[in-house]
C-alpha cells in the first residue's frame, strides 16, 4: 500500500473549544462556537422558510378555491388555475417579459424614478415609446438590441438569445404538438 506523503488540511488547535452540529440526529460537523451559531441559525431560517412556504402555498390554494366556488367554475381546474397563476408570477426567462425584467432590475439598481430611468435609456439611444413597448410586452426589433445592451450591460448575443429562446411550458407544448421530446427540440434550437 502506498504511502500519502500529501500535507492534511486538517489542524487541531488544543487552545481552541470545538463544538459538534447535529442535524436529524446526525453530527454533520465540527466547528468553533461562532462559527456554528451561524450555521445552526442558517438551517434555522432555511426551517422557517419552507414552514412559510408551505403556508403561503395552502393560503394560495384556499383563496383559488374560493375564487372558483363564487364564480362557479368547477373546482376541479383547481390545481390547472393554481399552475397558471405560479408560471405567470416567476420570472421570466425568455421573451420581451424578460426583458422588461432586467429593465426594471437595472432601474431599481440605479434607484431613479420611471421617468429618469427613461432619461437614461434615453440617453443610450433608446426612445421612451420605444421602452414602453418593451414594458408593454411589444416585440423587440433587432435595432433595440445595441440600445438594450449597452443599458443592461450584456452583449447583443445574451439578449437575442433572452429575447428568442423559449420558456419550459412553451417547450412543452410546442414538442407535443409536433410529437416529439423537449430534449430533442433545444438540440434543434441549439443547433
Amino acid at each position: 500500500m502506498p504511502h500519502n506523503n500529501q500535507p492534511l488540511r486538517l489542524h487541531l488547535n488544543h487552545y481552541r473549544s470545538y463544538i459538534a452540529i447535529s442535524y436529524e440526529d446526525m453530527e454533520v460537523g465540527f466547528c468553533t462556537p461562532e462559527f456554528a451559531a451561524k450555521i445552526v441559525e442558517t438551517f434555522n431560517e432555511h426551517e422557517r422558510l419552507l414552514e412559510d412556504n408551505e403556508t403561503v402555498n395552502k393560503a394560495f390554494k384556499l383563496a383559488c378555491l374560493e375564487l372558483l366556488r363564487q364564480t362557479g367554475v368547477n373546482a376541479n381546474q383547481l390545481n390547472r388555475r393554481m399552475k397558471d397563476y405560479l408560471d405567470k408570477a416567476k420570472r421570466p426567462e425568455h421573451g420581451t417579459r424578460a426583458l422588461a425584467f432586467m429593465l426594471r432590475e437595472r432601474q431599481q439598481e440605479l434607484d431613479v424614478s420611471n421617468r429618469e430611468f427613461a432619461r437614461f435609456c434615453y440617453s443610450y439611444k433608446l426612445s421612451p415609446q420605444e421602452l414602453k413597448g418593451v414594458f408593454e410586452g411589444k416585440d423587440i426589433p433587432d435595432s433595440q438590441l445595441k440600445a438594450l445592451a449597452r443599458i443592461l450591460g450584456k452583449s447583443i448575443e445574451e439578449l437575442m438569445e433572452i429575447r428568442d429562446g423559449f420558456s419550459d411550458t412553451e417547450l412543452n407544448r410546442l414538442a407535443r404538438i409536433l410529437g416529439t421530446s423537449n430534449e430533442e427540440l433545444s438540440k434543434v434550437f441549439k443547433g
